[in-house]
């Protein structure tokens, strides 16, 4: 059985502040990165191999968090909110109403003008979960909100349409088991890095 264990990065101002990220290469706030240093891994994620995110707040967070660099992984990146990138959702649905409320409908085929679905983010890690399953590699895979949600709901068959059918906290470690092809199962969800983890906003 290959595992593979899914952190969310630290907070950024962006997130403080309720902003949507997306592409946008926002690095760790400085609370983010004492909230990061704070954050106790488990042990066994010392023999997982380490990817990231190549956006600096996935990067920030594997670093401290593992002590080394970890692999850039372009397919780990946020799902692009594009046209909405520096905006605040709450602003987005008052502005746009019931055409926003149209959209968010469509579950897994939402997205902002000109960026990315939630499908598109599963079918770009797709092959990445393939190729964790053909090598058997253990690894911990350090990314965004927007990616563990379509992880999830690929794991579960859940096509976001309704609330999911587990909250997936911040500050947690997420273990999914990847079969011979390399679908996704929920193998252990939300085992915390801290007493008490906290959520923080945006993606």
């Amino acid at each position: 059985m290959t595992l593979l264990a899914v952190i969310r990065h630290g907070p950024t101002e962006w997130n403080e502040s309720g902003v949507v990220q997306g592409h946008s290469d926002i690095p760790l706030s400085p609370n983010g990165r004492d909230s990061v240093a704070a954050w106790a891994t488990p042990q066994d994620l010392g023999s997982f191999d380490w990817v990231a995110s190549p956006l600096k707040r996935a990067q920030e967070t594997a670093l401290i968090l593992s002590g080394q660099p970890a692999r850039a992984d372009d397919r780990l990146i946020e799902m692009n909110w594009a046209e909405w990138e520096g905006m605040r959702l709450p602003e987005l649905r008052a502005e746009l109403g019931d055409l926003m409320k149209a959209w968010e409908a469509d579950g897994l085929d939402f997205r902002a003008p000109g960026g990315e679905s939630p499908r598109d983010v599963q079918n770009r890690l797709k092959p990445f979960l393939a190729e964790c399953a053909r090598d058997q590699k253990n690894t911990v895979a350090v990314c965004h909100k927007g990616v563990l949600r379509a992880l999830y709901a690929l794991s579960v068959g859940w096509d976001m349409t309704d609330k999911a059918p587990e909250k997936l906290h911040d500050e947690c470690v997420h273990y999914f088991h990847l079969d011979g092809c390399g679908a996704p199962h929920p193998h252990l969800l939300n085992h915390p890095m801290t007493e008490s983890p906290s959520a923080y906003g945006g993606n």
